[in-house]
């Protein structure tokens, strides 16, 4: 264990080196200084193709097979060039300057088709969680303010350095090297996982572990970062990206009578209403409602709450049609976060006392990845924040079952963690629980998809919801998780899908057996395995993205990071159980 967290340490202390440089990926061509230069089609092949990057990637491929083409486009004065190769598809695309030879733009493997892999800056979040020293100011805050700094080899110090350490796979992912950024983010994920089952799993308190700042400076702490990260949201007014501009789409349908599902404004054939972007792309479209508004045809993948959590917002702000600085969008970015910060601190003062609640209140607002998602204005908070407050509930089985289907159907992946909620704190032993909570589950599952009921045929509506969500996220490529780099086999990448199947099996016995075990299960247990489920649904997703990582970090927060209440503990062994006010310790 002292070697692990030793190699641990030593690893973050290597990454603000790493972060402080920058390569540029591209280098002008020998002799493409000199200007007035006019190339030929031959000529701008043969500078792309011997662009370092493009024929480095191109050196997997035999060159049988390989078919080139350069267009010259006179609005840019750039050459458009494309490189395929048998059933692998395009390989490679960029654009070279006709002036002076120099290649603009080089994009290989995953970076052809997704945009997102490019490594553009600041292109989630924004610039300013993304400059290295703001980042870096979060994770020491986070591993300062939360570590055990008496014992620096220690359980408690590595899980903060596990949750942190996706910080690596992100800087990866920000210059666009996709093949080193995704298998970077398994490892702390298979290790949260291990952590979190092995918590879970224990019928005996574990040593408490005390953060040595008082609470007030805790509280103080979370205060000032909780205004600096709202600051950062307001002062990038155009950092909203597609899945916080669906919400707000989705919330103007339905206030327009209509079910998102099948009426997201899209680009396709109708008439433009607004200008290109720099690809040449009109996104600015005559709907079918008579209304101009920018396309966001993929927008309606989310479950019905993901859109109903706009409404507030969009009554009060509205929406221009435009994906502009989309205000509703912020505003219900900013509630959300501040939802789930509440939140945590309500269940750390019910649990555990007034230091539980500044700790979880400062984890939630030090985390980096949890201010990602408030700049990256999505609603990855959402569920998040409805499982918290759900845990808060968990003595009442009918709120349990609420807050687990609204959870439920903003992302599917809370629906796994339904059996193991059902079956708090005692299983089958207690058949009128499970009905309370099977009855607020039912009751909040008919309140989110009341919203089918605006269609003329609610049955074709249930259908065209099935086909934009999970019928069509089941089948979904993306270049984001190991599983699904079966196009790039030919260049020696592996295909793991046949893994991919053997792990989504176990995630889903492993569900099931979490309604039989433990027995009998503590709040601490609910936690951890909570986290578990949801780790362990990330770890088979296909299309994965560091916007995910709050969705269990606030359940591995409480179980990594609460200490036994003795106290609770001893009135716990004293009152009936029915009267039990359940401490944040494991049952048993």
């Amino acid at each position: 264990m002292r070697a692990l967290a030793v190699a641990a340490l030593l690893a973050l202390l290597v990454v603000p080196a790493a972060l402080a440089k920058d390569p540029s990926p591209l280098q002008p061509p020998i002799g493409a200084e000199k200007k007035g230069l006019h190339l030929t089609e031959k000529s701008a092949l043969a500078i792309f193709l011997a662009e370092h990057k493009v024929s480095s990637w191109l050196s997997r491929y035999p060159e049988r097979g390989r078919v080139t083409e350069a267009n010259y486009d006179e609005k840019t004065s750039a050459w458009d060039v494309k490189v395929w190769w048998g059933k692998a598809g395009e390989i490679a695309s960029g654009r070279v300057d006709d002036a002076n030879g120099f290649v603009l733009e080089a994009w290989t493997g995953a970076q052809v088709a997704w945009k997102m892999a490019r490594g553009y800056s600041g292109a989630f979040g924004g610039t300013v969680i993304n400059n290295t020293w703001v980042w870096l100011g979060f994770c020491a805050a986070f591993l300062i303010g939360l570590g055990n700094i008496r014992r620096p080899l220690s359980w408690r110090n590595l899980d903060l350095i596990a949750l942190l350490f996706f910080s690596v796979s992100l800087w990866y992912f920000n210059k666009g090297n996709i093949f080193t950024s995704v298998p970077l983010a398994y490892p702390p994920m298979f290790y949260l996982a291990g952590r979190l089952i092995w918590v879970g799993a224990r019928r005996s308190p574990r040593s408490s572990v005390r953060p040595v700042w008082p609470v007030w400076l805790l509280a103080a702490a979370t205060v000032f970062l909780l205004g600096f990260r709202i600051g950062i949201n307001v002062e990038a007014p155009h950092s909203v990206i597609d899945v916080g501009y669906s919400g707000v789409i989705g919330a103007d349908r339905i206030e327009s009578g209509q079910s998102p599902y099948g009426h997201m404004p899209v680009e396709d054939s109708l008439k433009p209403c607004g200008p290109s972007d720099s690809s040449g792309e009109i996104r600015e479209r005559i709907q079918t409602n008579g209304r101009c508004e920018s396309a966001n045809e993929r927008g309606d993948t989310y479950g019905p709450v993901a859109y109903e959590a706009y409404l507030p917002a969009v009554a009060i702000f509205g929406w221009s049609g435009k994906w502009d600085s989309l205000p509703a969008a912020h505003a219900t970015s900013i509630l959300w976060d501040v939802l789930c910060l509440i939140g945590l601190a309500l269940v750390g003062l019910r649990f555990g006392g007034a230091r539980l609640a500044a700790t979880l209140a400062f984890a939630w607002a030090a985390y980096p990845f949890t201010e990602y998602v408030l700049t990256s204005n999505t609603n990855d908070a959402i569920m998040p924040a409805l499982l918290i407050w759900g845990f808060w509930l968990s003595t009442s089985h009918w709120a349990r079952g609420v807050f687990a289907a609204l959870a439920g159907w903003t992302k599917f992946a809370a629906l796994l963690v339904a059996p193991l909620w059902l079956s708090y704190p005692e299983g089958p032993k207690r058949p009128r629980a499970q009905l309370a909570f099977l009855a607020g589950f039912l009751v909040a599952t008919f309140a989110a998809f009341s919203i089918l009921l605006l269609e003329p045929n609610p049955l074709h509506a249930a259908r065209v919801f099935w086909d934009r969500t999970l019928g069509w996220q089941i089948g979904r490529e993306s270049p984001f998780s190991l599983w699904d780099w079966r196009q790039y086999h030919a260049a020696g990448i592996p295909n793991l899908h046949a893994v991919q199947w053997v792990l989504e099996g176990l995630l889903l016995i492993g569900s099931v057996v979490a309604y039989f075990l433990p027995r009998r299960k503590g709040p601490l247990q609910l936690a951890a395995l909570t986290g578990a489920i949801l780790i362990g649904f990330e770890l088979v997703l296909t299309h994965w993205f560091y916007l995910y990582i709050p969705w269990f970090f606030p359940f591995a927060a409480i179980a990594l990071l609460a200490y036994p209440a003795r106290q609770a503990a001893k009135v716990e062994e004293t009152l009936p159980r029915e009267h039990t006010p359940r401490a944040l310790v494991p049952a048993g």
